[in-house]
């Protein structure tokens, strides 16, 4: 039985409990988490960890052990098309998981538009994204289309190259 990894969409604000319940499975499982400064009412100021992908982890299974996947209390869904979960590709989940908390990655709102950039060298090689301006930087933007989520992290623009961007269809007025 080969496992591939699969997107895991939980009930809102239980990422952490799905994390310990699929681990306690026996499914490789992992949580990408942010760190982020809060003000609590009584002004106290504490560092927190928040997903990275709000409702979402991933967890990495043979596709017979769906039923127990979705059986685990607060999962909401596999991600994927036609009712069945769509595998992640390696790659992606590689780097989300070992190279993006080593670039101080933070949530971005997920975009369609903007330049298309591939990575030249560094932990991210060979991936492609969008170059957005944050205040004085240039942040890479890597969207993962099956889930509608976005990271973006601080990269050099001369570790970038652009991409061909496709022509737009031209219209014909009969």
């Amino acid at each position: 039985m080969a496992s591939h990894w699969y997107a895991v969409y939980t009930y809102p604000r239980h990422e952490k409990k799905v994390l310990q319940s699929l681990q306690c499975q026996g499914f490789d499982s992992f949580l990408p988490t942010y760190k982020e400064l809060h003000r609590w009412r009584n002004g106290i100021k504490k560092e927190v960890d928040l997903p990275l992908f709000p409702g979402y982890l991933f967890a990495s299974f043979p596709l017979q052990e769906k039923v127990r996947v979705l059986d685990t209390p607060s999962v909401a869904s596999l991600v994927g098309a036609g009712g069945e979960p769509t595998p992640l590709e390696i790659n992606e989940v590689e780097t989300i998981r070992y190279a993006i908390p080593k670039l101080g990655a933070e949530p971005h709102p997920f975009l369609k538009t903007g330049n298309r950039v591939r990575v030249r060298s560094g932990p991210l090689s060979g991936l492609e994204g969008v170059l957005v301006r944050k205040k004085e930087t240039w942040r890479f933007v890597l969207c993962m289309d099956l889930i509608m989520q976005a990271v973006s992290v601080e990269l050099d623009c001369a570790d970038l190259e652009p991409m061909a961007i496709p022509a737009w269809p031209t219209s014909k007025v009969v």
